[in-house]
């Protein structure tokens, strides 16, 4: 079978759908498929075509992932000719997906990570004009015929029934991982309390909460230490967190990384005393799927599909606040856990679920 991907990012960008493609798509190639990448080149070194573990990547040369939804037509309406069917995701690939696909007759499919909704009006980080356009872009990417809407949880299935989409064209495909690659990383924690952020810098995750709430704790436990995993883009928000740093005097107990090798940065997560996860929402959310694959407790604001996913011992906000997160780290400090059963979701799985998805749309 012959796939062509349509994503606004791709690997080597850092965020959860982008784990997801990645490991989708290489695994599709290594069961025999054909798959090919249409995506933005987000960064100037990036080759505009390349090939990365049999994945042919194409990437059309724009850094902005909103003018990628204009720029990219002509290139996804070539290219689906050649392909069997087109797979998207939420947000600016869906539109040139689908009208590519459907000029060039070929049945497309989405994965929604997310379907936030009224949500769009709570977060931070955005003004009026932001959140109003966000918000009717969404809904105008739910009212596009897709052949099928996945959801990566139960949450995000439930979010598209609730939107409108069919019962019978809402799927559910959880997100997978390779538990072999955390095989070598048990978890290790250092000698001095080390609380961990790792992932992408987004509105909806929560940095505007956990910074505040680091410096209450760092400055209950001056030997305490905290380690910020993160990407240096988008570039505001890179800046506004090293401000935040200096503005609440937290700077020398923090760590702050970026870019690390996928090993180096599973070490850095096992030799944590517990992982940090404040979002208002996720979708799936890889960084607790992988800090529980690891046995590395988890402070978790247990929004959306949290619930879901995280397991083993973790601790609760009880709301969406500065001194709620606060709490949370001092239960985690005082190693006051609560448990849940340890739930896997394995790359398999999904992948075989992906294959059946898709050979049922051609058949």
């Amino acid at each position: 079978m012959k796939i062509l991907f349509v994503l606004e990012h791709f690997h080597p960008y850092i965020g959860g759908a982008e784990k997801l493609f990645y490991e989708l798509t290489t695994a599709l190639v290594k069961a025999g498929h054909e798959v090919a990448v249409v995506t933005t080149r987000f960064r100037p070194d990036l080759p505009e075509q390349e090939e990365i573990q049999g994945v042919s990547v194409v990437r059309v040369n724009c850094r902005n992932r909103y003018w990628f939804s204009l720029v990219s037509l002509p290139v996804i309406r070539r290219m689906a000719k050649k392909y069997d069917l087109v797979h998207t995701t939420s947000y600016n690939a869906a539109l040139p997906a689908w009208l590519g696909a459907a000029l060039s007759r070929k049945p497309v499919l989405i994965t929604f990570h997310e379907v936030w909704g009224r949500l769009w009006w709570q977060l931070p980080f955005a003004n009026l004009l932001q959140r109003t356009l966000f918000y009717t872009w969404e809904q105008l990417l739910l009212k596009l015929p897709f052949r099928r809407f996945i959801g990566v949880s139960d949450y995000t299935r439930q979010a598209l029934r609730a939107s409108g989409i069919a019962e019978e064209k809402a799927l559910r495909i959880y997100n997978g991982l390779d538990y072999t690659a955390f095989e070598a990383y048990p978890h290790q924690p250092p000698g001095e309390f080390t609380f961990t952020y790792f992932g992408r810098l987004g509105m909806s995750k929560g940095l505007e909460l956990l910074l505040p709430a680091a410096q209450t704790l760092l400055r209950q436990h001056p030997e305490a230490r905290f380690k910020l995993i993160v990407p240096t883009y988008p570039k505001p928000m890179y800046d506004w967190v090293q401000a935040q740093l200096d503005q609440l005097g937290i700077r020398q107990q923090t760590q702050l990384l970026h870019d690390l090798p996928r090993e180096t940065l599973y070490r850095e997560i096992a030799h944590s005393s517990c992982v940090v996860i404040p979002s208002y929402s996720e979708g799936f959310c890889f960084v607790a799927a992988e800090a529980s694959a690891m046995g590395v407790p988890i402070i978790s604001s247990d929004r959306g599909a949290l619930r879901e996913v995280v397991s083993g011992k973790w601790v609760p906000m009880q709301e969406m606040s500065v001194a709620a997160l606060a709490r949370a780290l001092q239960r985690a400090y005082d190693g006051d856990w609560e448990n849940r059963p340890f739930h896997p979701f394995h790359l398999k799985d999904a992948v075989q679920a992906y294959i059946n998805l898709y050979q049922g749309l051609n058949r």
